[in-house]
């Protein structure tokens, strides 16, 4: 089901727009006008969302309020066209994005996509264009402006445009048993795979012998690579796990049964390696900031 009502700190989360300034708008220039409650609570329809994205774009391109209350909303709908054509292509198409979430479109998400991929490979649309969606598309579910189902919408559909990469560019995987294997998984209870999936993407586009595994793998099933190759880098996301006060124990115990040796590698990518503190005492472990960092190393 589409969602049809929002707060006016939805409004000001999607837009960007204080929602102090929202109201400044309503009362002077009368340029949304929203339905009340019974306990006279403003909430607003979607036409109330989409003609403020629209009144945004123009007031960033340096349109004063007082003169966009004054078009109408086909005028504003067309100059917002207009800025559209001279913007990058990566920024309409996150707005293009957004919309397609909010409105669960998987007609314009697609239609978006196939316009970015005549001009951009899709490691450049990943990169440039899907991850600061993501990045944005976490800030507002943080604040609760969209639901887990537009989060699940979204993610979803960007998943399967790497997977459909991924069988379109399919090439022979190196044989690198000896000179070194890659090994992707998520631990325990840890589910947010886009990142995983594009590094499995960009490593089977460079040839290199990988092994993905997916999502909630236990550190105990990691030992039995051990038998099969010298030298592995186990890449892995800590996105929500390991909880932060266990980040340094979870490395631990990698290490204590995966590769006591050290003879492997662990690569980590996500917001909660930001609580790993045991730099020394690990060389074989390597943080990185970003997937474009990856990307360039490997």
């Amino acid at each position: 089901m589409v969602k049809s009502v929002f707060s006016i700190k939805d409004l000001e989360n999607l837009s960007g727009i204080k929602a102090h300034t929202i109201r400044i708008w309503e009362k002077r220039y009368n340029l949304l006008v929203p339905e009340r409650t019974d306990t006279n609570i403003r909430h607003y329809n979607l036409s109330n969302l989409q003609k403020l994205l629209n009144v945004t774009q123009l007031y960033h391109h340096g349109y004063k309020i007082s003169k966009i209350a004054k078009l109408s909303n086909e005028k504003i709908h067309q100059l917002v066209v207009d800025i559209a054509n001279e913007q990058s292509p990566q920024e309409s198409a996150i707005a293009s994005f957004k919309m397609a979430m909010v409105n669960f479109d998987a007609n314009l998400f697609h239609n978006t996509y196939l316009d970015l991929a005549k001009k951009f490979s899709f490691s450049e649309i990943f990169l440039e264009t899907f991850v600061p969606l993501l990045n944005e598309l976490g800030l507002l579910w943080q604040a609760e402006v969209v639901r887990p189902s537009h989060e699940h919408f979204i993610t979803g559909l960007i998943k399967q445009t790497i997977i459909a990469n991924i069988k379109q560019n399919h090439v022979e995987q190196a044989d690198s048993a000896h000179n070194g294997v890659y090994v992707l998984y998520l631990p325990n209870n840890e589910i947010h795979d886009i990142g995983l999936t594009y590094i499995y993407y960009h490593l089977l586009s460079k040839k290199h012998k990988t092994i993905y595994l997916g999502q909630s793998m236990g550190i105990e099933f990691l030992k039995d690579f051990n038998s099969f190759y010298e030298n592995i880098i186990f890449v892995t996301y800590f996105t929500v796990q390991p909880e932060p006060e266990k980040v340094n124990e979870y490395v631990q115990t990698f290490q204590n049964e995966v590769n006591p040796e050290g003879r492997h590698k662990l690569w980590l990518l996500g917001r909660q390696t930001q609580y790993f503190t045991d730099y020394e005492k690990y060389p074989d472990v390597r943080i990185f900031d970003t997937l474009y960092q990856l990307t360039q190393k490997v």
